[in-house]
């Protein structure tokens, strides 16, 4: 037995095989710790409504190998006599694989408590989902810088330089990715301010339809004629933006024309039967009526009305009921409708040689 009193690298050969020893044992029983805890975590979380209990097995489940079996060789390496080099690489991988660890679990947190707030919001808002998908990128990119910047910490990094020449190649790299930065900020202007959210209904210049996906890029659209339109964020900013769905009430605005043959007394009725129509209709406020013009062929009345609902089927059976209306009324009182005409008066010359009292 005297080869196990050998030394190798300033320990023995014993000590070798005490220290191999204690990192297997040391990795199995970790992880059969940690499939026990979250078994029995998880056996009491099914029989709880809290989302709490839930949470604290996800924390054992995302314990990740390495992280165990970095601090498997910790354990190992207590019983060693190791060269202050060495104890110093140990003591930083064990560093590096917790800050990774770390970052792991905060990323388990926030994606818990984001989702469990997007579930209360989601009922009450539908720009909620945009929200959360822009809060939980942005998050991401903040925790695993911050975890990269302690890692190279522990490595020696200068992080104070690094972050500085950061700075510089951070300018030169928003100066080459300004477009996509344009529609990444263009899309945070949307979640935050909210001029649309996915349901709405919009009109951009001479596109029309319905917000299906509010991206960190592009917008989506499905038109009423059934393809999608894809808009950059950026564009949409910049453009005209109608947004039908947080209309209220609807405005109307309509002229009929009658004929010039109408007589005084009639012409003088048709804004009290048209004021007497509307206001026989469901869901319409009456506004106004008058005898806007003289026009080409018409005499043409303007009559302006609201309807109490933003449906826009509401408004065209409302409207196609007014219209039907106005008709058997104006058929009944012998009032026309004018349609385009033109009257043509001849004169004749006379001739010059023709005495004055003369006629042709």
């Amino acid at each position: 037995m005297d080869i196990l009193n050998e030394t190798f690298f300033d320990n023995s050969i014993r000590n070798w095989g005490i220290s191999i020893a204690i990192i297997i044992v040391s990795f199995l029983v970790l992880k059969i710790l940690k499939s026990f805890i979250y078994k029995r975590i998880k056996k009491i979380a099914q029989k709880t409504s809290t989302d709490l209990d839930d949470f604290i097995a996800d924390i054992f489940l995302h314990i990740r190998i390495f992280f165990l079996f970095a601090l498997s060789i910790y354990f190992g390496s207590l019983i060693l006599t190791l060269p202050q080099t060495v104890s110093t690489v140990i003591g930083k991988l064990v560093i590096i694989s917790l800050l990774i660890q770390g970052g792991i679990w905060g990323l388990g947190i926030i994606t818990f408590f984001l989702e469990k707030y997007k579930k209360q919001k989601l009922q009450d808002d539908a720009a909620a989902l945009t929200t959360f998908s822009a809060l939980e990128f942005i998050s991401r990119i903040i925790l695993w810088t911050f975890v990269l910047l302690l890692v190279l910490d522990n490595l020696g990094f200068n992080i104070t330089t690094l972050v500085a020449g950061l700075g510089i190649g951070g300018i030169a790299v928003a100066l080459a990715l300004q477009k996509i930065l344009g529609d990444l900020f263009a899309s945070l202007s949307i979640v935050l301010d909210k001029p649309f959210v996915i349901g709405d209904f919009i009109i951009i210049d001479k596109h029309l339809g319905t917000v299906e996906h509010i991206g960190l890029k592009t917008t989506r659209i499905r038109s009423l004629s059934g393809e999608q339109l894809v808009f950059t964020n950026t564009d949409l900013l910049e453009s005209r933006i109608r947004n039908f769905k947080r209309m209220f009430e609807r405005r109307v605005v309509f002229t009929i024309g009658v004929t010039y043959q109408t007589p005084h007394d009639k012409l003088a009725k048709i804004p009290q039967i048209i004021k007497e129509t509307i206001e026989s209709k469901d869901l319409v406020r009456f506004d106004r009526s008058h005898f806007k013009e003289y026009g080409d062929f018409s005499l043409n009345f303007e009559t302006v009305y609201w309807v109490k609902s933003p449906d826009y089927s509401v408004y065209m059976d409302i409207q196609q009921a007014i219209n039907l209306e106005l008709y058997a009324k104006f058929e009944a009182e012998g009032i026309e409708f004018a349609y385009p005409t033109q009257t043509l008066f001849i004169a004749k010359e006379s001739n010059p040689n023709d005495s004055p009292g003369e006629k042709n």
